[in-house]
């Protein structure tokens, strides 16, 4: 497989504190920071109802998605996290703990693949997901799974998205990097379009998530969707 046949189309990304491609650049020079605490975008493009009860992570998946269209009729999405709904999952182990009862609705909403398969309900998108959990540093291994499966023949575009969200206090003690809340969004291609770049250049065995999102940034070649 020559890598160079694949291609970065468009970028999108949210992050709290951070709202615009100007304020991305700012933040990729050291000149701005990612303030924790937010909720999550308002993606108030969704309906009220559907919105009401999402996390942070699903908020964050579902914006950089829906910012990156419109996309060819059956891309595909490839989506990884490092830590998933942990938030919910939190809370369901509490409910557990204090309860010993599960709500049927708040499990259905804290599975690991819930913020790209609530993406593809909110925006229509029927080509397909898959949810990867890379482990421990292996940040690259998914942007690897997204070009094994451009590359499979199925569709010449495929959407990568990562997304992380601020974890509980109660966990901080357990993880020595606990992961930035942001998420980001790649289109990826394997025909190279006007402002496309290479994807295996900018790739980093030794990458976190944002550290190549920085580095795109950075190159001055690519920049955030508004």
């Amino acid at each position: 497989m020559n890598a160079v046949e694949s291609y970065i189309v468009r970028l999108s990304a949210w992050a709290p504190g951070i709202g615009s491609s100007d304020e991305w650049d700012e933040w990729a020079l050291g000149k701005r920071d990612i303030t924790p605490g937010v909720k999550g975008p308002e993606i108030l493009f969704t309906d009220p109802l559907f919105r009401r009860r999402l996390s942070q992570i699903s908020k964050m998946t579902i914006q950089v998605i829906h910012d990156l269209l419109p996309v060819g009729e059956g891309a595909k999405i490839v989506f990884l996290s490092f830590g998933g709904e942990i938030c919910r999952q939190f809370q369901i182990n509490k409910m557990l703990i204090k309860e010993n009862t599960l709500s049927p609705a708040a499990f259905s909403l804290s599975v690991y693949n819930a913020p790209v398969a609530l993406a593809t309900m909110a925006l229509g998108l029927k080509g397909g997901y898959t949810a990867l959990f890379p482990g421990k540093d292996a940040f690259s291994d998914g942007l690897i799974a997204a070009e094994a499966a451009l590359f499979s023949g199925a569709a010449d575009e495929l959407i990568f998205v990562y997304a992380d969200e601020e974890i509980p206090p109660e966990y901080e003690c357990f993880s020595r990097e606990c992961p930035t809340p942001a998420a980001f969004a790649l289109l990826l291609s394997r025909v190279s379009l006007p402002l496309s770049i290479p994807l295996l250049p900018l790739k980093r065995d030794d990458d976190t998530p944002l550290d190549f999102l920085k580095r795109l940034l950075l190159g001055r070649e690519i920049h955030v969707s508004p």
